[in-house]
């Protein structure tokens, strides 16, 4: 099926790899199940994975080009109904089994994941599920080239620890977009400290977790203040920043 997008969405169709996982994870329903929710359904494919799964799909977009993509490319399936709507303000009548929902981004900073199914799932049946379920966040001390914080696309860094994890989500559960943390992180080679790398994998089911893909969760890197730094010493640092806030509510410190 040839889907009508607008730019940014026909980069996320060639991101094949990203619809592979959200496919599997969609592919384990029984044909015939009641109801899903599709929020924030871009151009409409995992409403079109969706279609041949249940009995009746809604799919919210927000952005008024998006939406008539997604209407326009969903138009033959008479179980699918796309609808332009913000979901926070968006009426919820019914109860659904499933809500599938991708406004992902490196640690939920950049995108309204968290807020929107703070609200949605109050519309999730007591056994209904979410995909993706939630994720898990790593960092890494790390030598940066930028003063300001960039994805890890297209430049250079040298990484100066072991990958930690540092906060798991579910979403089922409801999470405060407000985050804090502090870590201790050990050196594994001397050098320049300038800067941490924050890696988000995205957990959609028990058994499929993907890793940071080209249109998928891109690593973050987040300057520090400039320290040299030895073999096995640790660092004491504080991550801050608001889900949903945009990556300029981040906040790195010494402690």
């Amino acid at each position: 099926m040839k889907f009508k997008t607008t730019p940014y969405h026909h980069d996320l169709l060639k991101d094949h790899d990203r619809l592979a996982v959200f496919y599997q994870a969609i592919q384990e329903y029984d044909s015939g199940t009641d109801l899903a929710y599709d929020l924030g359904c871009g151009s409409g494919v995992l409403s079109y994975f969706l279609s041949s799964k249940f009995k009746e799909i809604k799919s919210l977009e927000i952005d008024r080009k998006t939406f008539n993509c997604a209407r326009e490319n969903l138009a033959d399936f008479d179980n699918v109904e796309v609808i332009n709507s913000d979901v926070l303000d968006y009426n919820f009548t019914k109860k659904a089994d499933l809500i599938v929902c991708e406004m992902l981004d490196t640690a939920l900073v950049d995108e309204e994941e968290i807020p929107v199914l703070n609200h949605a799932k109050k519309f999730l049946k007591e056994d209904g599920i979410i995909i993706p379920q939630g994720v898990i966040n790593t960092v890494e001390l790390a030598n940066i080239e930028r003063d300001y914080v960039h994805w890890d696309e297209g430049v250079k860094y040298e990484i100066l620890s072991d990958e930690v994890v540092y906060s798991e989500l579910n979403f089922l559960q409801d999470i405060n977009p407000e985050f804090k943390i502090s870590l201790n992180l050990q050196a594994k080679k001397e050098g320049i400290l300038n800067g941490l790398k924050i890696t988000t994998y995205t957990k959609l089911t028990d058994d499929i977790i993907a890793g940071p893909l080209p249109m998928l969760n891109p690593p973050l890197l987040i300057p520090l203040e400039e320290k040299k730094i030895k073999v096995n010493e640790f660092i004491n640092v504080e991550i801050k920043y608001i889900m949903g806030n945009g990556i300029e509510s981040i906040e790195t410190k010494y402690l």
